[in-house]
């Protein structure tokens, strides 16, 4: 998988790189995918997705310093269209793993939310109040849902990695 998209970056680059420089300073070919693939990313995903961890419910966590912070994949983001309210939990409120913590309603659907893990809210992002759309703009960064901690770890090594996350999803648009 890791090769595949490294010989698509390549190969996007390198007609990129070919068709914005005259012959004569075209580069080595070998030298346009190692420069260009780190300025440009053509996955849909962030690259810090790599440390991400999914569940079967479209729910992902980054776990930093026994804190995990909670969102929505893209794929959940993108079947729910323009969310327009987040239901989210008070601070204080303990989870175990697959408790539902709150719902995102859409203009086309409303949805539940499974906490990925077992612990205690610590955070709400409370910019999804006023502007529940950052849910669709940036589920990997400002569009985060929770911070809570972390009280069972080994939960952690049950969910998916990014590239298990996108066989399943693979799986089941089939």
């Amino acid at each position: 998988m890791a090769a595949r998209v490294v010989l698509r970056c390549a190969r996007a680059n390198l007609t990129y790189a070919l068709a914005q420089r005259p012959p004569a300073h075209i580069p080595s070919p070998a030298l346009v995918p190692a420069r260009s693939c780190f300025k440009r990313d053509l996955s849909i995903t962030p690259r810090f997705c790599t440390a991400l961890k999914y569940t079967d419910k479209h729910e992902w966590v980054r776990v930093e310093d026994g804190v995990g912070t909670v969102g929505i994949s893209h794929f959940a983001q993108e079947a729910l269209g323009d969310v327009v309210y987040c239901g989210l939990p008070d601070v204080g409120t303990k989870l175990s793993q697959s408790d539902e913590f709150g719902a995102l309603e859409s203009v086309k659907a409303a949805s539940e939310l499974y906490s990925p893990l077992t612990g205690e809210v610590t955070e709400v992002n409370h910019a999804l109040s006023d502007n529940p759309a950052l849910v669709n703009k940036s589920c990997y960064k400002d569009g985060w849902l929770i911070k809570m901690t972390v009280s069972v770890p080994e939960e952690l090594d049950a969910l998916m990695d990014e590239a298990a996350y996108e066989k399943y999803i693979r799986s089941i648009d089939d």
